[in-house]
């Protein structure tokens, strides 16, 4: 038999924990569905890297393009190594124009949010994929 050993609260904390990600993931499908280009472990991990970036912040706040494809390069470097841009790739990521591409999908779905100076163009040639995660990540 499975018990929950967390207090009676803790119960409805959880329940609201995984309806947020399950509700997070259905927003994922439906732009899977209507944006091909990038697998849907594409978008999680750009959420997953907002969370990174902010919380290398020393208090909360919207990060820029800049900030945030900085906390995407740190990131991908700490779960991927010398392998991040092939996990790229495969998931359809070829350049910082994509991740750009996969922030404003999720605005879309209201999985993230943006301010009036945010654009699409400030993630554009922001650093070169086999500069970044393969050349920087062998010389130190």
């Amino acid at each position: 038999m499975i018990r929950f050993l967390g207090k009676r609260d803790d119960v409805g904390k959880a329940a609201r924990v995984v309806r947020h990600h399950t509700e997070t993931w259905r927003k994922i499908d439906r732009i899977t569905k209507r944006d091909g280009r990038y697998k849907a472990h594409a978008y999680s991990f750009i959420m997953a890297a907002v969370e990174y970036t902010i919380g290398l912040l020393p208090e909360p706040r919207h990060v820029s393009a800049a900030e945030l494809l900085e906390g995407v390069r740190r990131y991908a470097i700490e779960e991927f190594g010398p392998m991040a841009k092939q996990v790229f790739n495969h998931w359809g990521i070829a350049s910082t124009e994509d991740f750009g591409n996969i922030v404003y999908n999720l605005i879309d779905q209201g999985l993230l949010s943006r301010t009036e100076e945010d654009r699409l163009e400030n993630f554009r040639g922001v650093y070169d994929f086999e500069t970044v995660f393969e050349e920087d990540y062998y010389r130190g």
